[in-house]
């Protein structure tokens, strides 16, 4: 493809998102904070709207037309997701507030049951915090503890370290990113849960930050569960999946009660409804759902190869362009990256960073991004983080590099 052609192609991916055409502190908006929310499209938008102005009801308990066209569209939106992971069952997708939710359910309805005294729970140096606290929760109340793999100074896992971890140590699950959303590396995803598999260690694999810029291959990966957000997916807040293996999931009990969750209640016992719906207590998200689904479905239809590539390339160019500047550090040095680029820069604070870049209209991310331990791990208080979407443009990585230039002049 022709440098006009796929600059062509990012303008018309771009007029998708209403959001983006405005100004910020009279400047144009350059969003660069993709890693923590996404930008929503038109046809997202328009579909939460139509659903409220013209659907909106419960579902799973009217005979009335509208609360069965919300439920079929509800349903609808679990297919979607199914075939978003590459071809699952929908019975094995789960719908949740989001990433941290869905990771609270395995630890409460998987994994507690199974923990014991002296029991180890793996993660990654690299972890986001919703994917370290509920582990720590279920590890304190039954004895357990946490065990984490190394991190490399180039912002890599220590995978050499893997097998002996799974070999000396009581592993009973392993929980860990398949893209790092403060550093960017892309985790060899598959040939850890082959590992685990091998040990005979349940995984779940957090997909949050892979999700936005890739279709997930779930049955290729194989993890015994895998979580992502619809936010960070160009859909709705507040909506989110687990998936899990049937044989986890039909087993698991709920860890909340209430309506459209149950097939009978008496004051002397409860019987529960199969998967996914023993879950979903209570009335769920039900645009949420919807909005996700459509999300997902314009995600899917784009030029999966191009975004990748206008990506990879936005990124290395603004590591080219920030990487000459004086006193400035990339963090995070993984030959397989995402679009996120991490960086601190002497004698600067990153929130300053961050704060005079908003004065020039350019969004990004200051401080440690839900990841102290891996912070601290590399001596830092923190990093400022631009993460990019396939609707950004060179233009902007290139009123990022300028912005950071006019900072470092300015501090020094």
């Amino acid at each position: 493809m022709g440098i006009e052609t796929a600059s062509q192609q990012v303008q018309q991916w771009r007029g998708a998102f209403p959001l983006l055409n405005q100004l910020v502190n009279g400047q144009p908006l350059v969003y660069l904070d993709n890693a923590a929310t996404t930008q929503k499209p038109q046809v997202v938008i328009d579909r939460l709207q139509r659903y409220y102005a013209h659907d909106n009801a419960n579902i799973h308990r009217g005979v009335h037309a509208l609360s069965q066209r919300a439920t079929e569209d509800y349903e609808a939106a679990r297919e979607v997701v199914a075939r978003f992971l590459g071809g699952v069952e929908s019975r094995q997708c789960v719908f949740v507030r989001g990433a941290t939710e869905a990771v609270n359910l395995v630890a409460q309805c998987y994994l507690r049951p199974k923990l014991g005294e002296g029991d180890v729970i793996l993660l990654t140096g690299m972890e986001h915090h919703a994917n370290i606290v509920p582990w720590q929760l279920v590890a304190e109340e039954r004895g357990a503890r946490i065990e984490v793999l190394p991190v490399t100074p180039e912002g890599e896992l220590d995978l050499e370290a893997l097998p002996r971890m799974l070999r000396d140590l009581p592993v009973k699950l392993m929980a860990f990113v398949h893209t790092s959303n403060s550093l960017g590396t892309i985790n060899p995803s598959a040939e850890i849960i082959a590992l685990c598999r091998e040990a005979g260690v349940p995984v779940l694999l957090d997909a949050a930050q892979a999700a936005p810029h890739q279709r997930l291959d779930v049955p290729a990966l194989d993890p015994d569960f895998l979580v992502f957000s619809g936010h960070k997916t160009y859909g709705p807040t507040g909506i989110g999946v687990l998936y899990a293996k049937w044989q986890h999931l039909s087993q698991m009990p709920p860890y909340q009660g209430g309506g459209d969750m149950i097939l009978k209640v008496s004051f002397e016992q409860t019987r529960f409804k199969e998967p996914p719906e023993r879950f979903e207590a209570g009335t769920p998200h039900i645009a949420g759902a919807i909005g996700l689904a459509t999300a997902l479905e314009y995600f899917m239809e784009l030029d999966q190869e191009a975004l990748l590539a206008h990506e990879a390339a936005m990124r290395q160019r603004a590591e080219a362009g920030l990487g000459e500047i004086e006193g400035l550090r990339i963090i995070g040095q993984a030959p397989r990256k995402a679009s996120v680029v991490s960086f601190v820069v002497d004698d600067v604070h990153p929130h300053d960073i961050g704060t005079f870049l908003d004065q020039d209209g350019i969004a990004i991310r200051a401080g440690h991004h839900c990841t102290q331990p891996l912070m601290k791990h590399l001596g830092l208080p923190g990093t400022a983080r631009a993460s990019f979407a396939f609707y950004n443009t060179m233009e902007e990585v290139d009123a990022l590099v300028r912005g950071v230039q006019r900072i470092v002049k300015f501090f020094r």
